[in-house]
C-alpha cells in the first residue's frame, strides 16, 4: 500500500479512536462520575459494551500503520521520527487500557447495579479510571497530532 494512501488511513483511524476518548472525557465521564452508585455501574458498563470493539481496533490499526510508515519512510527522517513518536503514544494508550481500564470495565459489567457490594464506596473505581482515562485520551491526541505532522512533512 502507498504512502500517499496509508498515512490518510493512519490519521482517521487515529483521530477516531481520539475523537473517542476526548468525546469520553466531555460526556460521558463527567456523567458517570456524577451518578449514584447503582446508575454509575450501569451506564459504565453500557459505555464500555460500546467503545470496547471499537477502540482497540483503531489504536491497533494506527500502531501498525504507523510502523509501516516509520519503516517504508526512507528520505523523510523527521516524518519517519513522528511516526516513530506516534506509535509509541499509540502503544502506551493501549497499555494504560489494558492495564488499568480494561480491568475496571470488565468489573463493572459483571456487577449487578441492584445489589453492589457492600464495600462499593471504597471500592469505587470511579476516581483510578478517571485518572488513566484522561492520561490515555493525552496520549491518543498527541499520536494524532504527530501523525498529522508527519503527514505535513511529508507533502
Amino acid at each position: 500500500m502507498s504512502i500517499l494512501v496509508l498515512a490518510p488511513l493512519v490519521l482517521v483511524v487515529n483521530g477516531l479512536a481520539a475523537g473517542v476518548l476526548v468525546g469520553t472525557q466531555l460526556g460521558g465521564w463527567p456523567l458517570l462520575q456524577a451518578l449514584p452508585p447503582g446508575r454509575y455501574v450501569h451506564a459504565h458498563a453500557f459505555f464500555a459494551t460500546r467503545y470496547d470493539p471499537f477502540m482497540p481496533a483503531c489504536l491497533l490499526a494506527t500502531i501498525t500503520g504507523d510502523v509501516v510508515l516509520a519503516l517504508a519512510d526512507g528520505d523523510a527522517r523527521a516524518a519517519r521520527a513522528l511516526y516513530v513518536v506516534a506509535a509509541l503514544a499509540a502503544a502506551a494508550t493501549v497499555t494504560i487500557s489494558l492495564i488499568k481500564n480494561v480491568p475496571v470495565n470488565r468489573w463493572i459489567r459483571q456487577l449487578d447495579p441492584d445489589r453492589l457490594p457492600s464495600d462499593f464506596t471504597r471500592q469505587d473505581p470511579r476516581p483510578g479510571w478517571g485518572l488513566w482515562n484522561r492520561i490515555r485520551t493525552w496520549l491518543a491526541v498527541c499520536a494524532l497530532i504527530a501523525n498529522g505532522a508527519a503527514l505535513s512533512v511529508q507533502m
